[in-house]
């Protein structure tokens, strides 16, 4: 392999990088003073040892609202014989603290209409906490 390295006398066009270099580096002086300094301590605030601890939490109370095929809705285990009386029963437990929790077990062919009552009942008279349980798949 041969290399062609010009004639005697010509002269090369490069570029100076001295200058660049030496702008560069005053740069990286200058980021470097100007950077905030790295502290690498964490605040905590720690619990006051004079105060006492502070109570567990309260569970609320768990209403089985449940409702059967044919439209027989029942509170913890006792029949609701009308909707006034399901009113009562939530009007009751809305001034409860904390308010409970109502766990709403309509049966798979229960009607739509009695359970829209049943939840409509329960928004009317404030009530909070209402989840849909379905442990169907768990009875024998």
């Amino acid at each position: 392999m041969s290399m062609s390295v010009g004639s005697a006398g010509q002269d090369f066009c490069d570029i100076n990088t001295t200058p660049l270099i030496d702008v560069m580096l005053v740069l990286l002086v200058t980021l470097i003073v100007t950077l905030p300094i790295m502290t690498h301590a964490v605040k905590l605030d720690m619990p006051n040892m004079n105060n006492p601890p502070p109570p567990p939490p309260v569970q609320p109370e768990v209403i089985e609202l449940e409702i059967d095929f044919d439209g027989t809705v029942v509170w913890n285990g006792t029949p609701v014989t009308g909707m006034d009386q399901l009113e009562g029963f939530f009007h009751a437990s809305t001034s409860k603290d904390p308010q409970p929790e109502i766990h709403l077990r309509p049966d798979r062919r229960a009607k739509y209409d009695v359970v829209a009552r049943v939840l409509a009942s329960a928004q009317r008279n404030h009530m909070k906490k209402i989840g849909f349980v379905n442990v169907a798949e768990f009875r024998d």
